[in-house]
């Protein structure tokens, strides 16, 4: 089957670290997606997905967040959680470029889900809507009170100090091909840094509070069987949201990375459809 899009890799050098980017632009696109990646992976992980979306007619711009693939930065760290709002913006100006013409959507996976969530936030011109799957909106499993405070003191004291996130293949899909290839990635980040680990919670409620400030249009699925992001997290934020189109879809038996599991095409076209049930 012939490739129903042009597909553009590049860098981006504006800001303070280059940032890897990709462009896919199908003939005469009906809307256009910001997809921005979760926390220790990167924007190739995607490339399915995209291809998915492209012969449905939806534009995509993504990119490798800072810290990340082939982006610069310090592995897995920030010095603040705006620096991901500022690569966010740059990468935007792209897409405004590319595709100015059709109605462009905020996509995120887990982490990529809590910065395109928290940008919409602060730029509410931004997004026609936002799809998200399976936000980082709080952890699955509970943080020991002790543990928590000593991230906060090497927060401070040893911001770049990098502990294993103890994420595994096996966690995130039911797909076992899948699952050693994210084991196997050497593009992907095995461990956090602490000032990341407090940054990124600070954002996550913050982004609780300011929930209902959210109106524009949400589609949220989650993996009901999520060992990473808490759906019940999830489903906090989204029951807080302003929003009066919105929808959330908790997929029975599914693991966090619904977008790799082996029903992943039938979720892709759920999106697509909402997508463009909007344009």
């Amino acid at each position: 089957m012939s490739t129903p899009y042009s597909y553009v890799e590049g860098v981006l050098r504006e800001g303070d670290v280059p940032l890897a980017y990709k462009l896919s632009l199908p003939r005469a696109p009906r809307a256009a997606l910001a997809l921005v990646h979760g926390y220790g992976e990167h924007s190739a992980r995607y490339a399915h997905v995209i291809q998915h979306f492209a012969a449905r007619g939806i534009a995509v711009v993504t990119y490798d967040q800072r810290g990340h693939g082939l982006s610069g930065g310090v592995r897995g760290h920030c010095d603040r959680f705006s620096e991901y709002h500022r690569d966010l913006a740059l990468v935007l100006g792209l897409a405004r470029k590319n595709f100015d013409a059709v109605p462009l959507f905020g996509f995120g996976h887990s982490f990529g889900g809590l910065v395109v969530s928290t940008y919409a936030l602060e730029h509410r011109q931004a997004f026609h809507g936002l799809v998200l799957s399976s936000p980082y909106f709080g952890l699955a499993l509970e943080v020991p009170t002790a543990k928590i405070w000593v991230g906060k003191i090497a927060s401070r004291l040893l911001p770049t100090l990098a502990v294993p996130a103890g994420l595994s293949g096996k966690d995130l899909t039911h797909d076992a091909d899948l699952a050693r290839a994210y084991d196997n990635d050497p593009l992907g980040n095995k461990g956090a840094t602490a000032r990341w680990f407090t940054e990124s919670s600070s954002a996550q409620v913050s982004l609780l509070a300011r929930a209902g400030e959210l109106t524009l249009p949400v589609y949220l699925a989650h993996g009901a069987e999520d060992k990473v992001a808490s759906p019940a997290a999830s489903r906090a934020v989204f029951d807080r949201l302003g929003s009066k189109d919105r929808r959330y879809e908790g997929k029975a038996h599914l693991f966090h990375e619904i977008l790799n599991e082996p029903s992943w095409a039938g979720i892709a076209d759920e999106m697509a459809d909402w997508v463009l049930a909007r344009v």
